[in-house]
């Protein structure tokens, strides 16, 4: 019986996720369901296929059950998918959620439509897919049925991928990065690893300007006073702007996308 590992948008004030554990009990009693959580922003497809590529590698192998699905009910695919590396499994809506997951783990194997999946409950809800859909393929697919037995095969050239705004050098010992995701610490996720900021002559420990805000490129909170703003290396390796016991995205007024201009002091 394969683990199934839930992210969602649904939150915890209504029966929403709980319907769902409740329906993949029923047809799997025996697997285990984590929780990776439910307070992603509603919508927010992107902020869930981040969460997704940087939790999975700490998950054992299993199928892995995502709903952000703003578009449930209209031209959007349900899917589910096999990935290259590792065999897992990935089930929920084709908007570019399960894109950035997939590629972490070599790209797509095998990939089928579920709309007309034998595993769905019926009558299917035009706006809860995460009942009707996705937790009971997962609960499926979690005890071993075929994913090619699932639904109906596509090419993997039609699945989906999301777009992600990239790091790029600006003038003279600058890189222009940009906001990808918040935590509600209002740290900033950037799409910019350690080794560019280096690149740029950038090392551990100094001074560096943000958006012209003094900063330190330090290794952790507690390295600057309170309030005070720095670029750090997250648990997973890339770089985010914080504040210590404070908010950097209030502190520097951001919003997704934004570019952030990154030099030394």
């Amino acid at each position: 019986m394969r683990p199934i590992t839930f992210l969602s948008d649904y939150g915890v004030e209504d029966e929403f996720v709980g319907v769902c554990h409740a329906v993949i009990a029923r047809i799997a009693p025996d697997a285990r369901v984590i929780d990776l959580g439910h307070g992603i922003p509603r919508h927010d497809v992107r902020s869930a296929a981040l969460v997704l590529r940087r939790a999975l590698p700490y998950c054992e192998p299993g199928v892995h059950l995502a709903v952000v699905d703003p578009g449930v009910g209209g031209s959007r695919r349900p899917i589910a998918l096999r990935t290259i590396e590792e065999d897992r499994l990935l089930v929920g809506p084709d908007n570019g959620l399960l894109s950035l997951a997939a590629q972490r783990f070599g790209g797509v194997a095998e990939i089928v439509d579920l709309a007309r999946s034998p595993h769905r409950l019926e009558p299917v809800s035009q706006t809860f897919h995460g009942r009707d859909i996705f937790a009971p393929v997962a609960a499926a697919l979690a005890g071993s049925a075929p994913l090619a037995d699932a639904g109906d095969p596509l090419d993997s050239a039609e699945f989906v991928q999301l777009e992600m705004p990239l790091a790029r050098p600006g003038g003279a010992g600058e890189l222009l990065a940009h906001a990808v995701a918040f935590d509600h610490y209002g740290n900033v996720t950037l799409d910019v690893e350690h080794d560019e900021l280096t690149s740029i002559g950038l090392r551990l420990g100094q001074p560096i300007r943000i958006n012209n805000v003094e900063a330190v490129y330090a290794s952790t909170f507690s390295d600057v006073a309170a309030g005070s703003l720095l670029v750090y290396q997250d648990p997973y390796r890339t770089l985010s702007v914080a504040v210590n016991r404070g908010s950097a995205r209030e502190r520097l007024a951001l919003q997704h996308d934004d570019t952030l201009t990154i030099s030394g002091a």
